[in-house]
């Protein structure tokens, strides 16, 4: 690649902890290198040489700033095992910045999968290198070092320099070509989010917001006059219900197969009960979610413990899901990737001072890109026309031309949850269930007889529906509080929807056939295919961003009636057509989506991204300008989806929240 430096040095630090109290197991490293009792014992480094095998350096506490001061980073690459620690230290400590970042680690979960082991010690056994070392003396709660195990620590330091040089150059090898260099330079960008942070947090609309929702969680308690203890505790939740003259949900467990109570959010008997005619417990159940929903009152607080020691840094993982998607940083303890829209949270999230945050986020990608894969012509259209997608589907799924928002409201949702969420291969009970606790993010719904005529649904159908006992038995298997006859109402309607999106969407029910035939053909025994941008091969298959899609160890087994059910890697996940394409599609997407970021990261420094969305920093004098400039990043169209109709949302904003 165009290398933006002209040297690669090879890192690693030693630095103090102890067992009681500070360790990266029991803080984040955002809290680990920030606090004050941070030391660096020392380092180790080397430059990164394809010819000369020289020994690493040790560089002891008290010189550690005088070595880094004596390197042009302007032009230096750090190379890390885990750089998200060491470059911080970098960067936060003593302050550098390398002109570039790489990762074994990260590069590792690309190539080797998400599941597996990828730490040093892992990789090194994998490889056929050195045994990582293990050090007799212990650091633990030293603040200096004697000498004989500073010496230890240190060549145990050089061990894993060499040992991460030599992880790293099998790497860049294992793919045909040398690792993708686009992905190289995420990596990059994903490190510097965390290691150089610029994005700061507003800690007084912080700390006036934690005020505030423990205000209002008080004074709803005052207004049912009960006690926060009574609501926190399930059995004597449980207990206050009964007094008004409910039954306590229960369903049964999936981890332990036991009966509990269902007072999950997500529970559909909760639900229900949350959105009661009864006032008293529709203000019970909210009440109860104030008292038990921590999530955000934690994250408000530890946003203001950040904001108390400088900056952001974005905590995430790249490549951290199997379809190469980004994940929160294992034990960050933030997930910037669920902030609800529109909360405080999100708009204490700002830009520093003479910058704006443009924020674009991808239009539908993925409906998109399985329409284009599919050779979904319909859909292509429907998107090309930059109509109202959700409303044109839903027109061609029931056959009403003039279809709306405003004129068939819920027969535009329903069209959006199968446009959404249909699309691979999903099963009416799954349907009708998360419905019920909302489809999506959308409220919960359940389907009435009126819905159900309004879809076409007749007598004829629903018996046809009833007559098979394995419907029954898996509309029962569905928790609620309706009547039985309701539920069966509920149930058919859904079903009618889901038949109804795999007639109109026969493209989509053809690549679901195609990918589970080269399930068996090309995963299973071998036989390489290429369709589109994607080439099917053993146990794998390659995107158009040359790293692959995973399935090691893929193994058919007999059902009970003969049929060969597929599953790979060691906890044995089923895999099928629909799943297949799932795969396919969020990868795919992904690819497009890390091609804008690309793109817009020569101009503007992307500081964030969610899911299908990005936000750039720009300076304010030309945020009108760069607004456009990044939309138009976003939606070119890839050389690998000739034709695909792209559309995205941007917006910009001093606050995060208020671009979105």
């Amino acid at each position: 690649m165009s290398a933006p430096f002209d040297k690669v040095l090879v890192v690693d630090f030693e630095t103090r902890w102890d067992r009681s109290d500070y360790t990266l197991s029991k803080l984040t490293t955002e809290q680990y290198i920030r606090d004050p009792r941070f030391k660096a014992f020392g380092l180790c480094f080397k430059w990164l040489d394809d010819e000369v095998e020289s020994v690493a350096e040790w560089v002891a506490h008290d010189d550690i700033q005088a070595w880094v001061d004596s390197v042009d980073w302007s032009t230096t690459a750090v190379l890390a095992h885990n750089a998200q620690f060491d470059v911080a230290i970098l960067s936060w400590v003593y302050g550098a910045k390398p002109a570039f970042i790489f990762d074994s680690l990260s590069m590792a979960r690309a190539l080797r999968g998400v599941e597996v082991g990828n730490s040093l010690a892992k990789l090194a056994e994998t490889y056929g290198l050195p045994p990582k070392g293990d050090a007799v003396y212990s650091t633990n709660g030293m603040v200096g070092l004697p000498y004989e195990v500073e010496q230890e620590l240190a060549e145990y330091c050089r061990h894993d320099v060499y040992l991460c040089e030599q992880i790293f150059k099998n790497l860049m090898h294992e793919v045909e070509g040398g690792f993708p260099v686009k992905e190289l330079k995420l990596i990059d960008m994903t490190l510097k989010m965390f290691c150089n942070p610029v994005l700061e947090l507003d800690k007084e609309m912080l700390s006036e917001a934690i005020e505030e929702e423990k205000e209002k969680r008080e004074a709803l308690l005052a207004k049912i006059g009960i006690e926060e203890t009574a609501l926190a505790s399930n059995d004597k939740f449980a207990n206050v219900l009964l007094e008004l003259g409910v039954t306590p949900p229960k369903k049964v467990s999936k981890t332990t197969g036991k009966e509990a109570y269902a007072f999950a959010k997500n529970d559909a008997l909760f639900q229900a009960l949350l959105n009661s005619d009864n006032e008293d417990v529709a203000l019970l159940c909210e009440a109860r979610l104030k008292v038990k929903s921590t999530l955000e009152r934690t994250r408000a607080q530890r946003f203001v413990d950040i904001a108390q020691r400088g900056t952001l840094p974005v905590p995430l993982n790249y490549y951290g899901a199997h379809t190469g998607r980004w994940s929160a940083s294992k034990g960050s303890g933030l997930n910037l990737q669920n902030l609800k829209r529109g909360s405080f949270l999100r708009k204490a999230i700002q830009a520093p001072q003479g910058f704006s945050l443009v924020v674009c986020d991808l239009s539908q990608i993925e409906p998109r890109v399985l329409a284009h894969l599919a050779d979904y012509e319909a859909l292509l259209s429907i998107f090309a026309s930059g109509k109202d997608a959700y409303s044109a589907f839903g027109a061609q799924m029931f056959g009403i031309p003039d279809l709306s928002k405003e004129t068939h409201p819920t027969l535009r949702q329903s069209a959006k949850s199968a446009l959404l969420g249909c699309g691979y291969g999903m099963g009416w009970a799954s349907f009708a269930a998360q419905l019920l606790t909302g489809f999506l993010g959308a409220p919960p719904t359940m389907y009435d007889k009126a819905f159900a005529k309004q879809l076409g649904v007749t007598g004829w159908y629903v018996g046809a529906f009833a007559e098979w006992n394995r419907n029954l038995e898996r509309m029962y298997e569905i928790p609620h509080i309706c009547t039985d006859a309701e539920l069966l109402v509920h149930c058919v309607s859904a079903k009618k929807i889901i038949d109804i999106y795999r007639s109109k969407a026969q493209p989509v029910v053809a690549f679901w056939d195609m990918c589970n035939e080269l399930i068996g053909a090309s995963l299973a025994k071998g036989k390489s295919h290429t369709y589109k941008c994607l080439t099917f091969e053993k146990e794998r298959i390659v995107l158009p961003n040359g790293l692959s899609l995973r399935y090691p160890a893929l193994m058919g087994k007999a059902d009970d009636k003969g049929r060969v059910q597929w599953f790979y890697g060691e906890d044995e996940k089923k895999l099928y057509g629909g799943k297949l394409v799932e795969n396919i599609v969020q990868a795919v997407a992904r690819c497009v989506m890390t091609d804008g970021m690309l793109r817009i990261q020569k101009r503007y420094p992307c500081v964030l991204t969610v899911h299908d969305e990005v936000v750039a920093l720009v300076p304010d004098a030309e945020v009108e300008e760069a607004e456009a400039w990044v939309h138009a990043q976003m939606v070119k169209e890839p050389s690998y989806l000739k034709g695909i109709p792209l559309d995205a949302e941007s917006s910009f904003a001093k606050r995060y929240g208020d671009a979105k």
